[in-house]
């Protein structure tokens, strides 16, 4: 399995695997974001909010102030669903929907939203939802 710690990430399947077997048996939603340099290597990654079976509230300023702090050029945001499905709910595309309109603003943008469940995940970057 590839250290995440020396890798470039440019692809959600690399998150996944990293990220799979800490969350898989999580109870609770459990939000991360990975802060990348402007090579997209990993700068930090943090885990910010962990939330009730179905819900986590996360807000951006916690996001945002954590990427201002460490000088991050980009984001990628992962969090679980302890279902094992992988859809987006609803607050996942507003949350995301919000994230990245923030991020333009501040010129630190996400680069996806992984959602990890028991044997997939799902990437709003590959499903053109970012």
């Amino acid at each position: 399995e590839q250290d995440i710690e020396q890798s470039k990430i440019d692809h959600a399947k690399l998150v996944f695997h990293y990220y799979h077997d800490r969350l898989e048996k999580k109870k609770q939603e459990h939000f991360y974001c990975i802060y990348l340099d402007h090579h997209k290597r990993i700068i930090k990654d943090k885990l910010l909010f962990i939330g009730t079976l179905n819900q986590t509230l996360v807000h951006p300023r916690e996001v945002f102030k954590e990427a201002c702090l460490l000088s991050a050029s980009s984001i990628i945001c992962v969090h679980n669903h302890p279902s094992g499905q992988v859809l987006p709910s609803r607050e996942d595309y507003e949350l995301t929907k919000r994230l990245v309109t923030i991020g333009h603003i501040m010129g630190i943008p996400i680069n996806d939203h992984v959602i990890i469940g028991k044997s997939q995940y799902y990437s709003f970057f590959e499903h053109n939802d970012i």
